[in-house]
Protein backbone atom coordinates (compact mmCIF):
# COMPACT_ATOMS: atom_id res chain seq x y z
CA UNK A 1 0.00 0.00 0.00
CA UNK A 2 1.23 3.49 -0.77
CA UNK A 3 1.04 4.85 2.73
CA UNK A 4 2.70 8.20 2.64
CA UNK A 5 3.32 9.82 5.93
CA UNK A 6 5.09 12.28 3.70
CA UNK A 7 2.14 12.30 1.27
CA UNK A 8 0.09 14.43 3.61
CA UNK A 9 2.93 16.87 3.91
CA UNK A 10 3.30 16.95 0.14
CA UNK A 11 -0.36 17.72 -0.42
CA UNK A 12 -0.34 20.29 2.36
CA UNK A 13 2.61 22.02 0.74
CA UNK A 14 0.84 21.86 -2.64
CA UNK A 15 -2.20 23.54 -1.13
CA UNK A 16 -0.07 26.30 0.39
CA UNK A 17 1.70 26.79 -2.91
CA UNK A 18 -1.67 26.95 -4.64
CA UNK A 19 -2.63 29.82 -2.38
CA UNK A 20 0.25 31.77 -3.87
CA UNK A 21 -0.94 31.12 -7.40
CA UNK A 22 0.99 27.97 -8.29
CA UNK A 23 -0.57 24.91 -9.86
CA UNK A 24 2.13 22.47 -8.90
CA UNK A 25 -0.22 19.63 -7.92
CA UNK A 26 -2.05 19.64 -11.24
CA UNK A 27 1.02 19.33 -13.42
CA UNK A 28 3.56 17.58 -11.27
CA UNK A 29 6.02 20.42 -12.00
CA UNK A 30 8.33 21.74 -9.36
CA UNK A 31 8.79 25.42 -8.90
CA UNK A 32 6.51 28.40 -9.40
CA UNK A 33 4.81 28.89 -12.78
CA UNK A 34 5.01 32.08 -14.73
CA UNK A 35 2.89 34.79 -13.10
CA UNK A 36 0.22 35.92 -15.53
CA UNK A 37 -2.75 38.23 -14.94
CA UNK A 38 -4.96 35.13 -14.64
CA UNK A 39 -2.77 33.42 -12.02
CA UNK A 40 -2.29 36.65 -10.08
CA UNK A 41 -6.07 37.16 -9.95
CA UNK A 42 -6.91 33.57 -9.05
CA UNK A 43 -4.12 33.38 -6.50
CA UNK A 44 -5.21 36.49 -4.65
CA UNK A 45 -8.96 36.01 -4.77
CA UNK A 46 -10.45 34.90 -1.45
CA UNK A 47 -14.03 35.42 -2.51
CA UNK A 48 -14.08 32.61 -5.07
CA UNK A 49 -16.12 30.10 -2.98
CA UNK A 50 -18.73 32.73 -2.14
CA UNK A 51 -18.97 33.95 -5.73
CA UNK A 52 -19.19 30.36 -6.98
CA UNK A 53 -22.00 29.63 -4.52
CA UNK A 54 -24.00 32.75 -5.37
CA UNK A 55 -23.66 32.18 -9.12
CA UNK A 56 -24.67 28.52 -8.89
CA UNK A 57 -27.68 29.29 -6.72
CA UNK A 58 -28.64 32.06 -9.16
CA UNK A 59 -28.44 29.67 -12.11
CA UNK A 60 -30.55 27.09 -10.29
CA UNK A 61 -33.36 29.53 -9.51
CA UNK A 62 -33.29 31.40 -12.83
CA UNK A 63 -35.95 31.04 -15.45
CA UNK A 64 -37.74 28.09 -13.90
CA UNK A 65 -41.43 27.62 -14.72
CA UNK A 66 -41.61 23.86 -14.22
CA UNK A 67 -44.52 22.42 -12.31
CA UNK A 68 -43.80 20.49 -9.16
CA UNK A 69 -43.14 16.87 -10.05
CA UNK A 70 -44.93 13.97 -8.39
CA UNK A 71 -41.94 13.52 -6.07
CA UNK A 72 -41.96 17.21 -5.18
CA UNK A 73 -45.68 16.98 -4.50
CA UNK A 74 -44.80 14.14 -2.12
CA UNK A 75 -42.46 16.55 -0.33
CA UNK A 76 -45.28 19.07 -0.09
CA UNK A 77 -47.69 16.40 1.15
CA UNK A 78 -45.28 15.07 3.77
CA UNK A 79 -43.65 18.23 5.04
CA UNK A 80 -46.05 21.09 4.36
CA UNK A 81 -49.64 19.87 4.12
CA UNK A 82 -49.44 17.91 7.40
CA UNK A 83 -48.79 18.96 10.98
CA UNK A 84 -45.64 17.60 12.56
CA UNK A 85 -47.64 14.76 14.14
CA UNK A 86 -48.94 13.80 10.69
CA UNK A 87 -45.41 13.82 9.29
CA UNK A 88 -44.23 11.51 12.05
CA UNK A 89 -47.12 9.14 11.30
CA UNK A 90 -46.29 9.18 7.58
CA UNK A 91 -42.61 8.24 8.02
CA UNK A 92 -43.70 5.18 9.96
CA UNK A 93 -45.25 3.91 6.72
CA UNK A 94 -43.14 5.37 3.89
CA UNK A 95 -40.12 7.62 3.24
CA UNK A 96 -38.78 7.29 6.77
CA UNK A 97 -35.24 7.72 5.44
CA UNK A 98 -36.24 11.19 4.21
CA UNK A 99 -37.20 12.35 7.70
CA UNK A 100 -34.26 14.80 8.14
CA UNK A 101 -35.08 16.50 4.84
CA UNK A 102 -38.81 16.54 5.52
CA UNK A 103 -38.23 18.12 8.93
CA UNK A 104 -36.15 20.84 7.31
CA UNK A 105 -38.84 21.62 4.74
CA UNK A 106 -41.52 21.48 7.44
CA UNK A 107 -39.76 24.28 9.32
CA UNK A 108 -38.94 26.14 6.11
CA UNK A 109 -42.59 26.10 5.00
CA UNK A 110 -43.63 28.22 7.99
CA UNK A 111 -42.51 31.16 5.82
CA UNK A 112 -44.33 30.08 2.66
CA UNK A 113 -45.24 27.22 0.37
CA UNK A 114 -44.87 28.65 -3.13
CA UNK A 115 -43.01 26.56 -5.72
CA UNK A 116 -39.90 28.74 -5.67
CA UNK A 117 -39.79 28.83 -1.89
CA UNK A 118 -40.02 25.05 -1.52
CA UNK A 119 -37.20 24.69 -4.05
CA UNK A 120 -34.95 27.41 -2.66
CA UNK A 121 -33.24 25.16 -0.07
CA UNK A 122 -32.08 22.90 -2.90
CA UNK A 123 -30.74 25.90 -4.83
CA UNK A 124 -28.86 27.05 -1.73
CA UNK A 125 -27.47 23.53 -1.28
CA UNK A 126 -26.24 23.58 -4.89
CA UNK A 127 -24.52 26.87 -4.10
CA UNK A 128 -22.86 25.37 -1.03
CA UNK A 129 -21.63 22.48 -3.17
CA UNK A 130 -20.13 24.89 -5.71
CA UNK A 131 -18.44 26.99 -3.04
CA UNK A 132 -16.78 24.06 -1.31
CA UNK A 133 -15.93 22.55 -4.70
CA UNK A 134 -14.03 25.71 -5.64
CA UNK A 135 -11.95 25.47 -2.48
CA UNK A 136 -11.46 21.70 -2.80
CA UNK A 137 -10.22 22.21 -6.36
CA UNK A 138 -7.80 24.86 -5.12
CA UNK A 139 -6.50 22.49 -2.49
CA UNK A 140 -5.99 19.61 -4.89
CA UNK A 141 -4.75 21.35 -8.04
CA UNK A 142 -4.51 25.10 -7.58
CA UNK A 143 -6.87 28.10 -7.72
CA UNK A 144 -7.45 27.85 -11.46
CA UNK A 145 -8.72 24.27 -11.12
CA UNK A 146 -11.07 25.33 -8.32
CA UNK A 147 -12.54 28.17 -10.34
CA UNK A 148 -13.01 26.09 -13.49
CA UNK A 149 -14.51 23.18 -11.52
CA UNK A 150 -17.04 25.48 -9.85
CA UNK A 151 -17.90 27.08 -13.20
CA UNK A 152 -18.45 23.68 -14.82
CA UNK A 153 -20.60 22.59 -11.89
CA UNK A 154 -22.73 25.73 -12.19
CA UNK A 155 -23.52 25.09 -15.88
CA UNK A 156 -24.33 21.39 -15.53
CA UNK A 157 -27.99 20.80 -16.51
CA UNK A 158 -28.31 18.28 -13.68
CA UNK A 159 -27.39 21.02 -11.20
CA UNK A 160 -30.12 23.25 -12.63
CA UNK A 161 -32.59 20.39 -12.34
CA UNK A 162 -31.77 19.26 -8.80
CA UNK A 163 -31.08 22.80 -7.66
CA UNK A 164 -34.69 23.60 -8.56
CA UNK A 165 -36.13 20.37 -7.20
CA UNK A 166 -37.82 20.12 -3.82
CA UNK A 167 -36.05 16.87 -3.02
CA UNK A 168 -32.81 16.14 -1.11
CA UNK A 169 -30.47 15.30 -4.01
CA UNK A 170 -28.76 18.72 -4.12
CA UNK A 171 -28.12 18.32 -0.39
CA UNK A 172 -26.51 14.94 -1.05
CA UNK A 173 -24.15 16.49 -3.61
CA UNK A 174 -23.28 19.32 -1.23
CA UNK A 175 -22.61 16.93 1.65
CA UNK A 176 -20.38 14.82 -0.60
CA UNK A 177 -18.26 17.88 -1.40
CA UNK A 178 -18.11 19.04 2.22
CA UNK A 179 -17.06 15.59 3.44
CA UNK A 180 -14.28 15.34 0.81
CA UNK A 181 -13.14 18.86 1.72
CA UNK A 182 -13.14 17.96 5.42
CA UNK A 183 -11.12 14.81 4.72
CA UNK A 184 -8.47 16.85 2.90
CA UNK A 185 -8.19 19.14 5.93
CA UNK A 186 -7.69 16.09 8.14
CA UNK A 187 -4.91 14.90 5.83
CA UNK A 188 -3.23 18.30 6.18
CA UNK A 189 -3.39 18.21 9.96
CA UNK A 190 -5.23 15.34 11.70
CA UNK A 191 -6.23 17.28 14.81
CA UNK A 192 -9.20 16.07 16.80
CA UNK A 193 -11.14 19.19 15.84
CA UNK A 194 -10.74 18.46 12.14
CA UNK A 195 -11.48 14.78 12.67
CA UNK A 196 -14.69 15.74 14.46
CA UNK A 197 -15.61 18.04 11.62
CA UNK A 198 -15.13 15.18 9.18
CA UNK A 199 -17.36 12.90 11.29
CA UNK A 200 -20.06 15.59 11.26
CA UNK A 201 -19.76 15.93 7.47
CA UNK A 202 -20.20 12.16 7.03
CA UNK A 203 -23.23 12.24 9.33
CA UNK A 204 -24.72 15.05 7.24
CA UNK A 205 -24.05 13.00 4.10
CA UNK A 206 -26.00 10.05 5.45
CA UNK A 207 -28.91 12.25 6.45
CA UNK A 208 -29.43 13.51 2.91
CA UNK A 209 -30.05 10.27 1.02
CA UNK A 210 -29.23 6.64 1.69
CA UNK A 211 -27.26 6.11 -1.50
CA UNK A 212 -25.19 9.25 -1.03
CA UNK A 213 -22.85 7.18 1.16
CA UNK A 214 -21.66 5.36 -1.96
CA UNK A 215 -18.98 8.07 -2.14
CA UNK A 216 -17.48 6.92 1.16
CA UNK A 217 -15.45 3.95 -0.18
CA UNK A 218 -13.42 6.42 -2.25
CA UNK A 219 -12.84 8.56 0.86
CA UNK A 220 -11.84 5.48 2.86
CA UNK A 221 -9.21 4.50 0.29
CA UNK A 222 -7.93 8.07 0.03
CA UNK A 223 -7.55 8.28 3.82
CA UNK A 224 -5.55 5.04 3.94
CA UNK A 225 -3.26 6.31 1.18
CA UNK A 226 -2.86 9.89 2.38
CA UNK A 227 -2.29 9.33 6.09
CA UNK A 228 0.06 7.19 8.17
CA UNK A 229 -1.57 3.86 8.91
CA UNK A 230 -1.95 4.48 12.64
CA UNK A 231 -3.54 7.90 12.10
CA UNK A 232 -5.92 6.59 9.46
CA UNK A 233 -7.10 3.65 11.55
CA UNK A 234 -7.31 5.43 14.90
CA UNK A 235 -8.81 8.73 13.77
CA UNK A 236 -10.32 8.82 10.29
CA UNK A 237 -11.86 5.35 10.22
CA UNK A 238 -13.55 5.77 13.64
CA UNK A 239 -14.76 9.22 12.57
CA UNK A 240 -16.24 7.72 9.42
CA UNK A 241 -17.87 4.94 11.43
CA UNK A 242 -19.37 7.42 13.91
CA UNK A 243 -20.63 9.57 11.05
CA UNK A 244 -22.34 6.55 9.51
CA UNK A 245 -24.57 5.96 12.56
CA UNK A 246 -27.44 8.12 11.20
CA UNK A 247 -27.40 6.41 7.80
CA UNK A 248 -27.43 2.98 9.44
CA UNK A 249 -30.52 3.93 11.42
CA UNK A 250 -32.21 5.50 8.40
CA UNK A 251 -31.17 2.55 6.26
CA UNK A 252 -32.87 0.09 8.61
CA UNK A 253 -36.00 2.23 8.44
CA UNK A 254 -35.77 2.36 4.66
CA UNK A 255 -35.31 -1.41 4.42
CA UNK A 256 -38.53 -1.92 6.33
CA UNK A 257 -40.30 0.40 3.89
CA UNK A 258 -38.61 -0.89 0.72
CA UNK A 259 -41.98 -1.68 -0.84
CA UNK A 260 -42.09 2.05 -1.65
CA UNK A 261 -39.44 1.50 -4.35
CA UNK A 262 -41.00 -1.68 -5.76
CA UNK A 263 -41.74 0.29 -8.93
CA UNK A 264 -38.02 0.35 -9.83
CA UNK A 265 -37.13 -2.14 -12.55
CA UNK A 266 -33.83 -4.06 -12.41
CA UNK A 267 -31.04 -2.89 -14.71
CA UNK A 268 -28.17 -4.57 -16.47
CA UNK A 269 -24.61 -3.36 -17.01
CA UNK A 270 -25.71 -1.48 -20.13
CA UNK A 271 -27.15 1.25 -17.91
CA UNK A 272 -23.56 2.32 -17.16
CA UNK A 273 -23.37 3.67 -20.71
CA UNK A 274 -25.92 6.27 -19.64
CA UNK A 275 -23.99 7.38 -16.56
CA UNK A 276 -22.49 10.48 -18.28
CA UNK A 277 -26.00 11.65 -19.16
CA UNK A 278 -27.39 10.78 -15.72
CA UNK A 279 -24.65 12.64 -13.86
CA UNK A 280 -24.41 15.68 -16.14
CA UNK A 281 -28.11 15.82 -17.02
CA UNK A 282 -27.38 16.08 -20.74
CA UNK A 283 -26.69 13.49 -23.42
CA UNK A 284 -24.56 16.09 -25.25
CA UNK A 285 -22.52 17.63 -22.44
CA UNK A 286 -22.15 14.41 -20.43
CA UNK A 287 -19.82 12.39 -22.70
CA UNK A 288 -17.57 15.40 -23.42
CA UNK A 289 -17.21 16.12 -19.71
CA UNK A 290 -16.49 12.49 -18.89
CA UNK A 291 -13.68 12.46 -21.43
CA UNK A 292 -12.18 15.51 -19.72
CA UNK A 293 -12.81 13.94 -16.32
CA UNK A 294 -10.77 10.85 -17.19
CA UNK A 295 -7.85 13.09 -18.14
CA UNK A 296 -8.30 15.07 -14.93
CA UNK A 297 -8.23 11.93 -12.77
CA UNK A 298 -5.02 10.79 -14.48
CA UNK A 299 -3.44 14.18 -13.81
CA UNK A 300 -4.42 13.99 -10.15
CA UNK A 301 -3.11 10.43 -9.86
CA UNK A 302 0.21 11.55 -11.26
CA UNK A 303 0.43 14.44 -8.81
CA UNK A 304 -0.95 12.67 -5.73
CA UNK A 305 -2.28 9.12 -5.70
CA UNK A 306 -4.59 9.53 -2.69
CA UNK A 307 -6.49 12.48 -4.13
CA UNK A 308 -6.63 10.97 -7.60
CA UNK A 309 -8.18 7.89 -6.00
CA UNK A 310 -10.62 10.09 -4.07
CA UNK A 311 -11.90 11.98 -7.11
CA UNK A 312 -11.81 9.00 -9.48
CA UNK A 313 -13.63 6.78 -7.00
CA UNK A 314 -16.13 9.52 -6.23
CA UNK A 315 -16.92 9.69 -9.93
CA UNK A 316 -17.28 6.01 -10.79
CA UNK A 317 -18.14 4.14 -7.58
CA UNK A 318 -21.64 5.53 -6.92
CA UNK A 319 -23.12 4.21 -10.19
CA UNK A 320 -21.10 0.97 -10.02
CA UNK A 321 -22.04 0.22 -6.42
CA UNK A 322 -25.65 1.22 -7.01
CA UNK A 323 -25.78 -1.31 -9.84
CA UNK A 324 -24.38 -3.94 -7.47
CA UNK A 325 -27.16 -3.15 -4.98
CA UNK A 326 -29.63 -3.30 -7.86
CA UNK A 327 -28.43 -6.78 -8.85
CA UNK A 328 -27.80 -8.39 -5.45
CA UNK A 329 -30.13 -6.71 -2.94
CA UNK A 330 -33.12 -4.97 -4.51
CA UNK A 331 -33.76 -3.02 -7.73
CA UNK A 332 -32.54 0.47 -6.83
CA UNK A 333 -30.82 2.06 -9.82
CA UNK A 334 -32.47 5.41 -10.55
CA UNK A 335 -30.65 8.15 -12.46
CA UNK A 336 -31.16 10.81 -9.79
CA UNK A 337 -29.44 8.63 -7.20
CA UNK A 338 -26.08 9.08 -8.99
CA UNK A 339 -26.24 12.88 -8.99
CA UNK A 340 -23.98 12.70 -5.94
CA UNK A 341 -21.13 12.08 -8.44
CA UNK A 342 -21.74 15.36 -10.32
CA UNK A 343 -19.26 17.41 -8.23
CA UNK A 344 -16.53 14.86 -8.99
CA UNK A 345 -17.31 15.16 -12.70
CA UNK A 346 -16.92 18.93 -12.59
CA UNK A 347 -13.84 18.76 -10.36
CA UNK A 348 -11.90 16.27 -12.47
CA UNK A 349 -12.84 18.03 -15.71
CA UNK A 350 -11.79 21.34 -14.13
CA UNK A 351 -8.40 19.86 -13.22
CA UNK A 352 -7.90 18.74 -16.82
CA UNK A 353 -8.74 22.17 -18.24
CA UNK A 354 -6.63 23.98 -15.66
CA UNK A 355 -3.62 21.85 -16.59
CA UNK A 356 -3.61 23.19 -20.15
CA UNK A 357 -1.02 25.96 -20.35
CA UNK A 358 -0.64 27.32 -23.88
CA UNK A 359 2.70 29.02 -24.37
CA UNK A 360 1.45 32.00 -26.33
CA UNK A 361 -2.06 32.47 -24.93
CA UNK A 362 -3.44 33.42 -21.52
CA UNK A 363 -4.77 30.37 -19.66
CA UNK A 364 -8.18 32.01 -19.45
CA UNK A 365 -8.48 31.73 -23.25
CA UNK A 366 -8.58 27.97 -22.81
CA UNK A 367 -10.67 27.68 -19.65
CA UNK A 368 -13.39 30.23 -20.43
CA UNK A 369 -14.26 28.98 -23.95
CA UNK A 370 -14.22 25.40 -22.66
CA UNK A 371 -16.74 26.21 -19.94
CA UNK A 372 -18.87 28.09 -22.46
CA UNK A 373 -18.72 25.11 -24.82
CA UNK A 374 -19.95 22.77 -22.08
CA UNK A 375 -22.69 25.26 -21.23
CA UNK A 376 -23.72 25.40 -24.90
CA UNK A 377 -23.89 21.62 -25.17
CA UNK A 378 -26.17 21.61 -22.14
CA UNK A 379 -28.51 24.35 -23.38
CA UNK A 380 -31.16 21.99 -24.86
CA UNK A 381 -31.43 20.16 -21.54
CA UNK A 382 -31.40 23.44 -19.60
CA UNK A 383 -34.29 24.73 -21.70
CA UNK A 384 -36.17 21.45 -21.32
CA UNK A 385 -35.91 21.47 -17.54
CA UNK A 386 -37.26 25.02 -17.39
CA UNK A 387 -40.47 24.39 -19.35
CA UNK A 388 -43.73 24.05 -17.47
CA UNK A 389 -43.58 20.26 -17.84
CA UNK A 390 -39.80 20.21 -17.35
CA UNK A 391 -40.17 18.02 -14.27
CA UNK A 392 -42.35 15.61 -16.26
CA UNK A 393 -45.72 16.20 -14.62
CA UNK A 394 -47.63 19.28 -15.74
CA UNK A 395 -50.13 19.76 -12.92
CA UNK A 396 -50.91 23.42 -13.80
CA UNK A 397 -51.60 22.48 -17.43
CA UNK A 398 -53.93 19.68 -16.36
CA UNK A 399 -55.77 21.99 -13.95
CA UNK A 400 -56.24 24.59 -16.69
CA UNK A 401 -57.71 21.97 -19.05
CA UNK A 402 -60.36 21.18 -16.45
CA UNK A 403 -61.05 24.81 -15.57
CA UNK A 404 -61.52 25.76 -19.22
CA UNK A 405 -64.46 23.34 -19.57
CA UNK A 406 -65.68 23.14 -15.98
CA UNK A 407 -69.44 23.23 -15.38
CA UNK A 408 -71.44 23.27 -12.16
CA UNK A 409 -72.09 19.75 -10.91
CA UNK A 410 -69.01 18.20 -12.56
CA UNK A 411 -67.24 15.45 -10.62
CA UNK A 412 -63.60 14.38 -10.63
CA UNK A 413 -62.15 10.91 -10.11
CA UNK A 414 -58.42 10.20 -9.67
CA UNK A 415 -56.79 7.18 -11.25
CA UNK A 416 -54.13 7.28 -8.52
CA UNK A 417 -55.42 8.80 -5.31
CA UNK A 418 -52.15 10.58 -4.46
CA UNK A 419 -52.61 12.82 -7.53
CA UNK A 420 -55.12 14.76 -5.47
CA UNK A 421 -52.33 16.56 -3.68
CA UNK A 422 -50.89 18.05 -6.88
CA UNK A 423 -54.30 19.05 -8.22
CA UNK A 424 -55.34 20.57 -4.92
CA UNK A 425 -52.03 22.47 -4.69
CA UNK A 426 -52.52 24.10 -8.09
CA UNK A 427 -56.32 24.08 -8.28
CA UNK A 428 -57.17 25.05 -4.71
CA UNK A 429 -60.96 25.58 -4.72
CA UNK A 430 -61.46 25.70 -8.49
CA UNK A 431 -61.85 21.96 -9.15
CA UNK A 432 -64.84 19.65 -9.73
CA UNK A 433 -66.43 17.87 -6.79
CA UNK A 434 -64.18 15.14 -5.43
CA UNK A 435 -66.95 12.57 -5.00
CA UNK A 436 -64.77 9.69 -3.78
CA UNK A 437 -62.70 11.47 -1.15
CA UNK A 438 -63.23 9.99 2.31
CA UNK A 439 -60.28 11.59 4.06
CA UNK A 440 -56.49 11.67 4.25
CA UNK A 441 -54.60 8.40 4.56
CA UNK A 442 -51.61 7.71 6.81
CA UNK A 443 -49.23 7.91 3.84
CA UNK A 444 -49.49 9.64 0.46
CA UNK A 445 -52.64 7.84 -0.64
CA UNK A 446 -56.12 9.04 0.37
CA UNK A 447 -58.99 7.02 1.77
CA UNK A 448 -61.76 6.72 -0.82
CA UNK A 449 -65.41 5.74 -0.65
CA UNK A 450 -66.50 2.38 -2.10
CA UNK A 451 -69.04 2.27 -4.90
CA UNK A 452 -68.14 4.61 -7.73
CA UNK A 453 -71.56 4.34 -9.39
CA UNK A 454 -73.31 5.49 -6.20
CA UNK A 455 -70.87 8.37 -5.78
CA UNK A 456 -71.63 9.55 -9.34
CA UNK A 457 -75.41 9.28 -9.02
CA UNK A 458 -77.02 12.35 -10.57
CA UNK A 459 -73.76 13.53 -12.19
CA UNK A 460 -73.87 14.03 -15.96
CA UNK A 461 -70.14 14.68 -16.41
CA UNK A 462 -67.09 13.28 -14.68
CA UNK A 463 -63.41 14.12 -15.15
CA UNK A 464 -60.92 11.29 -14.77
CA UNK A 465 -57.23 12.13 -14.29
CA UNK A 466 -54.36 9.69 -14.13
CA UNK A 467 -50.59 9.49 -14.38
CA UNK A 468 -49.74 7.84 -17.68
CA UNK A 469 -50.57 8.04 -21.35
CA UNK A 470 -54.04 8.20 -22.88
CA UNK A 471 -53.59 4.66 -24.15
CA UNK A 472 -52.81 3.37 -20.66
CA UNK A 473 -56.27 4.41 -19.52
CA UNK A 474 -58.42 4.27 -22.63
CA UNK A 475 -57.16 1.13 -24.37
CA UNK A 476 -56.70 -1.26 -21.46
CA UNK A 477 -57.41 -1.98 -17.83
CA UNK A 478 -54.32 -0.39 -16.26
CA UNK A 479 -56.41 2.49 -14.88
CA UNK A 480 -59.30 0.75 -13.17
CA UNK A 481 -61.15 3.99 -12.47
CA UNK A 482 -61.63 4.49 -16.22
CA UNK A 483 -63.18 1.06 -16.56
CA UNK A 484 -65.44 1.75 -13.57
CA UNK A 485 -66.59 5.08 -15.02
CA UNK A 486 -67.45 3.40 -18.31
CA UNK A 487 -69.29 0.63 -16.49
CA UNK A 488 -71.37 3.34 -14.77
CA UNK A 489 -72.69 4.46 -18.16
CA UNK A 490 -70.29 7.26 -19.14
CA UNK A 491 -68.61 7.67 -22.51
CA UNK A 492 -65.48 9.54 -23.46
CA UNK A 493 -65.95 13.12 -24.65
CA UNK A 494 -62.42 14.56 -24.79
CA UNK A 495 -58.94 13.67 -23.52
CA UNK A 496 -55.73 15.64 -23.05
CA UNK A 497 -52.21 14.44 -22.30
CA UNK A 498 -49.23 16.50 -21.23
CA UNK A 499 -46.25 16.57 -23.57
CA UNK A 500 -43.88 14.32 -21.60
CA UNK A 501 -44.01 10.59 -20.84
CA UNK A 502 -45.58 9.11 -18.88
CA UNK A 503 -47.10 12.50 -18.03
CA UNK A 504 -50.63 13.29 -16.91
CA UNK A 505 -53.89 12.57 -18.74
CA UNK A 506 -57.17 14.39 -18.23
CA UNK A 507 -60.29 12.83 -19.77
CA UNK A 508 -63.88 14.07 -19.70
CA UNK A 509 -66.65 11.46 -19.68
CA UNK A 510 -70.34 12.27 -20.14
CA UNK A 511 -73.38 10.14 -19.43
CA UNK A 512 -75.37 9.08 -22.44
CA UNK A 513 -72.87 10.08 -25.16
CA UNK A 514 -72.63 7.57 -27.95
CA UNK A 515 -69.44 5.64 -28.56
CA UNK A 516 -65.89 6.09 -27.38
Amino acid sequence: MIAASGESAVTGEAARTADDGAAQAATGRSGRPRRTRWTRWTGRTRWTPLVAGVVTTGVAVSGGTASLSGDEVATYSAAVARPLSGLLVLVQHVDGHFLPYYLLIHLWSFLGEAEWWLRLPSALAAGVAAGFLADLGRRLAGPRAGIVAAALFAVLPSVSFHGANARPYAFAAAAAVVSAWALHRVAESPTWGRVGGYAAAVALLGCTHLFSVLVLPAQFLAALLALPGRTAWTRVVPAMAAGCVPVVVLGLVGWGERAAISWIQPHGPEVLLKVPKHVAGSDLAGPALFALAVAGVLILLRASVPWGVLVGGWLVLPPLLLLVVDALVTPAYVDRYVFVAAPALALSAGVALAAVRPAALPAALVAVPSVLAVASLGLPAQADYRRQNGHYEDFPGAVEVIRAELRPGDAVVYGQSRLRTGFRYYGRDGLPDDVLLAGPGPAFEYAEKPGLADALAGRRRVWVVWRGTKQAGLEGTKIRRVAAVRAAGYRLSTAWHSAELPGLTVALFERGRGGD
